[in-house]
């Protein structure tokens, strides 16, 4: 049912006109009359200690969808009047792009870094080269995805908090939602899928693609873990990489989305290929989905915290996976 593409990667650090040691977790959507796309770029990677020089996201355009060309200068963030520019101290990174376009425009979820802890952000961009953000979440959130379109007259993003108390457990993270009427003032916050419902997660489960609007429902890629200290994976980092993370996919109904009606028996996918272990961390994580007219479904995801990899499934096939939770 899912086939990944040939000749993956489909995006490498060789591929990049900048400083790059890893590139993944790259946003993508059809925009404009192409495919566009925002990823994360780690650089300046010290393998003495397993650490970055920084983190910056970079700009690809395709005429396909697989063949990218990388624009020669990172994307540039601007804060704008949510962070005082005097204090350089609220902002310390910007990474794991998703882009949704609803009307026209395009609009970005980030993961943002800040003095007080992870938060999430929504921006919007009108050429992709520079992003204005639009509202900041108190910390810890992170892995926000926007819908296409308003639903009940108010838009609607996935989010995945990240508490410290409650759960039982440090890593016991579920899928949330919240409603905005403006994509600035958000609230409603509700969880509409918590990580034991997923029968192949023992960790954390959370948001991975913008949703697509099917006559089924909302189908919506997520992503899910499996954790076991016992089974070091591979990793180049100093201490050992435990956690599994694999595509899966969820389906919620199209008048209340935080309906979920079912989800997917199994993973999608889970790391099997070289490009998907040999890495900086074995991992899958899926982060963008394209629908084309011909009811192919393009999945790309983050293949070893490291490339940037493609997949495709038809839509019926991917419906006829979900069952009822």
């Amino acid at each position: 049912m899912i086939h990944r593409f040939s000749e993956n990667p489909i995006l490498t650090k060789d591929q990049v006109p900048f400083d790059a040691s890893l590139v993944f977790n790259a946003g993508v959507a059809k925009w404009g009359g192409r495919y566009v796309m925002l990823f994360r770029n780690d650089y300046g990677f010290d393998s003495r200690d397993a650490t970055f020089e920084g983190t910056n996201l970079g700009v690809a355009f395709s005429a396909d969808g697989i063949k990218w060309e990388v624009e020669r200068e990172p994307c540039v963030v601007n804060p704008g009047p949510l962070i005082d520019p005097r204090d350089t101290s609220k902002i310390h990174r910007v990474y794991d792009p998703r882009l949704t376009v609803i009307d026209g425009r395009c609009y970005a979820c980030l993961a943002v870094d800040t003095a007080y802890g992870i938060c999430g952000a929504v921006a919007v961009t009108d050429d992709l080269r520079s992003l204005d953000i639009l509202s900041i979440s108190a910390p810890d959130n992170r892995n926000m995805v926007l819908f296409p379109e308003k639903v009940n007259g108010v838009f609607k993003r996935f989010e995945r908090p990240m508490p410290i108390y409650g759960r039982g457990k440090p890593e016991a993270f579920d899928l949330w939602m919240a409603d905005s009427p403006d994509l600035r003032y958000w609230g409603n916050h509700q969880c509409i899928l918590g990580s034991e419902q997923v029968a192949y997660c023992n960790n954390k489960i959370g948001p991975g693609a913008p949703p697509i609007k099917t006559d089924r429902g909302w189908l919506a890629l997520i992503h899910s873990v499996w954790k076991d200290d016992e089974q070091p994976l591979h990793g180049w980092e100093l201490h050992p990489w435990t956690k599994q993370y694999s595509a899966a996919l969820m389906l919620l109904d199209l008048d209340d989305p935080s309906k979920v009606l079912g989800i997917s028996r199994e993973p999608l996918l889970s790391p099997a290929e070289t490009y998907e272990i040999e890495g900086f961390r074995e991992a899958i994580f899926p982060t963008g989905a394209i629908l084309e007219d011909n009811g192919e479904v393009k999945i790309y995801y983050g293949a070893a915290d490291t490339v940037i990899c493609l997949a495709t499934a038809q839509l019926d096939d991917l419906l006829g996976c979900i069952v009822a939770l």
